[in-house]
């Protein structure tokens, strides 16, 4: 591994240096001799020189690569090879250049470029991946047609594009070197067909282990469910003869879209009722709907540079949000993501990693795929769909497929397609992506004769590299009711243009309630004067289900405060809406769920800080704690008659109406078990066939500190099946009671099954370390040192994964000077950590930086 110390560390690279590459690909030949520590790899690559070019040096990135030869129109060409490349003399003209190299899969352990998991090979190319598998321009703007040959005696051999016989693939669609893929193993297939809407019968396949053949059906309907409905939605249809997924046990992320081959973790496509959550089979149907929709939103167009990598990501994610809401619940899927959005990004936002959506430099891009690029990125999508309307978004869409297919594009590129339908200049709204932090709008209220008043402020705070911000079009949806909860005024679209804006609401006999930023048609802070009883009266009576949802959830959150902050006890009037959300019979049942969870300790402790309180994370917990006591206690008659309701009969569904039932039947049970000390979580832990209800009764058995046997009896039970383990590692540590967390994960990283090279075990219980929020803050610090001490261990192995992990510390300046001091010097252990990785480098640097 190359040593990333500050005096070497990897040099920073800015948007605005981009220049067009020298030399063009048009096809690219590459045969693979298989072997676990000396791969071959020979390629056969068509160059010619870029007419936009501002310079004619050939260069080839390439790393951890033995060149053996390499030749320019069949002659030796005295390249000059480096760690990170190779240079050579190229003709001005078009020519072939040739190279073998050797590679060790096995040794691999970063799962980036040609690696082995458990005797599979595979890939992973995105971002800077195919530099390790041999030499070539390793750049998005870059596009060649691939043909490969995969020589082995593995039994199934998979890459791109459509299948020649005997291990011979040829991709016809140009594509950047990121979108490659290889996989060859001992395999299965579960097959099926698809028809697309002009009559072609596409082949499909999901491609696991022999033992996982019982859980791909789900996936594959959910892959045939995207395919139709992006037929329906944007009119995009599949471009190729076959479509293949594959299950990997060690992956870096969720899934990768490569051509015609996508590559998912393990944990994104395989799911049965015995072995899956409801969540589970949720993820799993967003993340194939995710990774098809790539197919013309990153694949077919890509990007013409890193930099404009939520050109793809944040409209694909956009993408699959619109499925997910079609397919199950919009209101509930809105909820979901702006949860997650403000869990995720808001706090990336507000920290020392902020960055604009497209950044404006960085030193390693695996760093960037982050939930500003990917669910901010969606949203700034969301944003331009509601100010210019359906019918002028999907025209916009239509313009871009037809004019730029076959390209690597730039946001502006992706831009001025809505500026020619619509005949708007976007220039302000292209703010968003160029500006970080999440803004705060303020709003007041004014009532004379009939004409009702709301003045928007609009600031965002200074984040890392940009202390001043512009005012951004900020499209916000109001709608306005009276005293008896009645709508008189239909949503209408504010859009806020300046520093202070105004907006008047004519012809009306009172002055009404507000219902602000309904649906959150903008990602902001909304700063509001508003009183618990206008809350009450929302979560009651609006007719938009995110505000709804959202009064409930600021009722819960000044609760909560008060009760940290003032040693308040729980208001009984946020006692008695929840009763009344809970007797509602026409609300959905995944609703009152959503209604039932109580803001997150995150959330509370940044809700503190924003008000000048110091968190006490112990205190949070407690509180936390107190306030469900009292919302079992306040619901005690009413939980039984919730709970038996919400009993599903006949065979397991995931669908969304079976699993809401699910849902609100198990927030019930969970505080039922707060009374009866866990009787009817044990019966239920019993006799459940499937996993949504065994894990939830499992959970509110570890809440109530009567698990034990229930935890080892699951394990006993689950202990062949690696993804079920998983979910038992991050259960340990997610219900350990406050200073208990970090000792409970530093035992489980000796329990037998803990492998620290697979990220989804490293995850299940590091991740959940993290995400308890009171033992990973243990006032003792041990958990903070626990983290720095195995992030340091897996960079060595895996940098991508430790420096994402890493994010566990960006809130640092947020605690107390004792916790402040812990987590500075982790920080600064791990930043002095001999051989330490460029990613986790970077990463510790923002983060020290704050």
């Amino acid at each position: 591994m190359k040593d990333a110390s500050p005096a070497n560390a990897p040099l920073e690279i800015f948007l605005s240096d981009y220049t067009p590459p020298a030399y063009l690909v048009d096809t690219v030949e590459l045969v693979f001799k298989l072997h676990p520590t000396a791969t071959r790899v020979i390629s056969k690559i068509a160059f010619r020189p870029n007419p936009e070019a501002m310079d004619r040096t050939f260069y080839l990135h390439g790393e951890q690569l033995k060149l053996i030869w390499a030749k320019i129109d069949g002659k030796d060409a005295q390249a000059k090879v480096t760690d990170l490349g190779l240079t050579a003399q190229a003709p001005d003209a078009p020519f072939i250049f040739e190279a073998e190299v050797e590679i060790s899969p096995q040794t691999n352990t970063a799962l980036e470029g040609l690696y082995m998991s458990n005797g599979m090979y595979c890939t992973q190319c995105e971002a800077e991946g195919f530099r390790k598998i041999t030499y070539y321009p390793d750049r998005p703007d870059v596009m060649g047609v691939f043909t490969v040959t995969i020589e082995g005696d593995e039994k199934v051999k998979l890459s791109n594009g459509n299948d020649l016989g005997g291990g011979k693939w040829h991709d016809p669609w140009p594509k950047p070197a990121y979108l490659f893929a290889l996989v060859a193993g001992d395999l299965v297939n579960h097959p099926d067909t698809f028809t697309t809407m002009s009559g072609k019968e596409v082949e499909l396949n999901i491609w696991v282990r022999k033992g996982d053949l019982n859980k791909c059906a789900f996936g594959m309907d959910a892959l045939k469910r995207s395919m139709k409905w992006d037929e329906e939605v944007y009119g995009r249809e599949y471009d190729l003869d076959l479509f293949n997924i594959v299950a990997v046990d060690d992956f870096n992320m969720g899934a990768m879209e490569n051509k015609g081959l996508n590559i998912f973790n393990s944990s994104a496509v395989l799911a049965s009722p015995e072995t899956s959550t409801d969540a589970n089979f949720e993820r799993i149907e967003a993340i194939i709907a995710h990774e098809y929709f790539h197919n013309w939103t990153g694949n077919r167009i890509t990007c013409r540079d890193w930099f404009q990598l939520c050109l793809k990501e944040g409209l694909t994610v956009y993408r699959d949000s619109q499925f997910t809401a079609d397919e199950r619940s919009p209101a509930v899927k809105r909820i979901e993501d702006v949860i997650a959005l403000r869990a995720r990004q808001f706090r990336e936002d507000n920290g020392p990693l902020a960055h604009p959506v497209r950044p404006e430099s960085f030193v390693e891009i695996n760093n960037f795929y982050t939930a500003t690029v990917y669910e901010k990125g969606a949203e700034v999508i969301g944003m331009l769909k509601t100010l210019i309307g359906d019918e002028d978004y999907y025209k916009g869409c239509d313009l871009y497929f037809t004019r730029h297919d076959g390209q690597a594009c730039t946001i502006e590129d992706w831009l001025a397609c809505f500026e020619e339908v619509t005949g708007r200049d976007l220039t302000q709204f292209k703010l968003w992506y160029s500006q970080a932090g999440t803004p705060r709008v303020g709003v007041k209220e004014a009532w004379k004769d009939g004409t009702y008043t709301l003045t928007f402020t609009q600031h965002t705070p200074p984040t890392p590299g940009q202390d001043t911000k512009d005012p951004k079009v900020i499209p916000i949806a109001v709608g306005l009711l009276n005293d008896a909860g009645e709508e008189v005024h239909a949503t209408r679209i504010c859009e806020v243009t300046d520093e202070v804006h105004a907006f008047r609401f004519t012809g009306l006999d009172a002055k009404p309630v507000p219902s602000i930023n309904r649906g959150f048609s903008a990602p902001i802070i909304l700063e509001q004067d508003q009183d618990n009883a206008t809350r009450a009266f929302l979560l009651a009576n609006d007719t938009d289900p995110f505000n709804k949802w959202e009064a409930g959830r600021a009722l819960a959150r000044d609760v909560m405060i008060r009760m940290v902050t003032e040693d308040a006890t729980p208001d009984q009037a946020y006692l008695d809406a929840l009763l009344a959300v809970a007797r509602d019979d026409t609300l959905d049942p995944a609703f009152k769920a959503l209604v039932f969870s109580t803001p997150s300790a995150d959330d509370i402790a940044q809700a503190l800080f924003d008000g000048g309180v110091t968190p006490d994370p112990t205190k949070i917990y407690h509180v936390t704690q107190t306030l469900r006591q009292s919302v079992a206690h306040a619901m005690q008659d009413t939980l039984p008659r919730i709970y038996a309701e919400m009993q599903v009969d006949g065979p397991f569904s995931p669908d969304a109406e079976a699993a809401g039932k699910r849902a609100w039947g198990n927030v019930a049970l969970s505080l039922l078990t707060r009374l009866d000390g866990g009787a009817q979580a044990r019966a239920q832990f019993e006799s459940a066939d499937n996993m949504t209800q065994q894990l939830s009764a499992l959970g509110a058995l570890l809440r109530a500190e009567v698990g034990e046997d229930a935890s080892k009896a699951f394990y006993e039970q689950w202990k062949d099946d690696r993804l079920v383990i998983d979910k038992w590692f991050s259960m340990q540590v997610t219900y350990a009671k406050l200073a208990a967390a970090p000792a409970t994960a530093k035992a489980l990283t000796n329990h037998p099954d803990f492998d620290m090279t697979n990220p989804n075990r490293f995850r299940a219980v590091f991740g959940a370390l993290a995400g308890n929020t009171a033992g990973f803050h243990s006032p003792d610090g041990s958990g903070y040192a626990l983290l720095a001490d195995w992030l340091i261990k897996l960079d060595a192995k895996n940098p991508q994964t430790a420096a994402r992990m890493s994010t566990a510390f960006e809130t640092w300046k947020r605690y107390d000077a004792d916790r402040q001091g812990m987590m500075r010097e982790a920080l600064e252990r791990m930043k002095a950590a001999p051989n330490l990785s460029g990613d986790l480098l970077e990463m510790v640097t923002r983060i020290l930086n704050a």
